[in-house]
């Protein structure tokens, strides 16, 4: 019961960026990856604007790659999508393994592309060796979905990458 309540603690500090508090709760020995009432682990729910969060989670032991249920994403992939830089790179340094496919087949960079997120982009495809020619499951690159999204700028941008 005591583990219950110390990880939906920590969900909901990681779900609102509060890194002092996450600090507090973590000193309690709370299994990071233990998962929360609503079958989250914290580093899932964390505010992904809130690096700090994320690294805090991550040096405790928090697991980057485990998938969400539904989806299959990853933490990854949702960082990705929503255009969070900085976030990502966090995971990416701590063990995310940004190659990491989701149910549909689909690479944190097929996400990044889809939504036109360049920074992360380029990040994923210079730092990361991520593949930026690979189909997901549809078939689909990650400049298939730029263009399918009008996301022009960073269509040009991949146009530019040499297979």
């Amino acid at each position: 019961m005591a583990e219950a309540m110390a990880i939906d603690k920590l969900s909901t500090a990681a779900a609102r960026g509060d890194l002092e508090k996450i600090e507090r709760v973590l000193q309690s020995n709370v299994n990071v990856n233990e998962r929360n009432k609503y079958g989250r682990t914290p580093l899932q729910v964390v505010k992904l604007g809130c690096p700090s969060g994320a690294l805090a989670l991550l040096q405790a032991g928090a697991d980057a790659n485990l998938r969400d249920p539904i989806g299959g994403l990853t933490v990854s992939h949702d960082a990705a999508r929503d255009g969070y830089l900085d976030t990502l790179q966090v995971l990416a340094q701590n063990g995310a393994d940004v190659n990491l496919l989701d149910n549909d087949g689909n690479l944190p960079l097929h996400l990044a592309a889809r939504e036109g997120h360049l920074d992360v982009v380029q990040y994923l495809v210079t730092h990361c060796n991520t593949q930026p020619f690979q189909p997901n499951a549809r078939g689909y690159t990650p400049r298939d979905l730029a263009s399918m999204h009008k996301r022009l700028k960073t269509v040009e941008w991949l146009d530019n990458i040499v297979p």
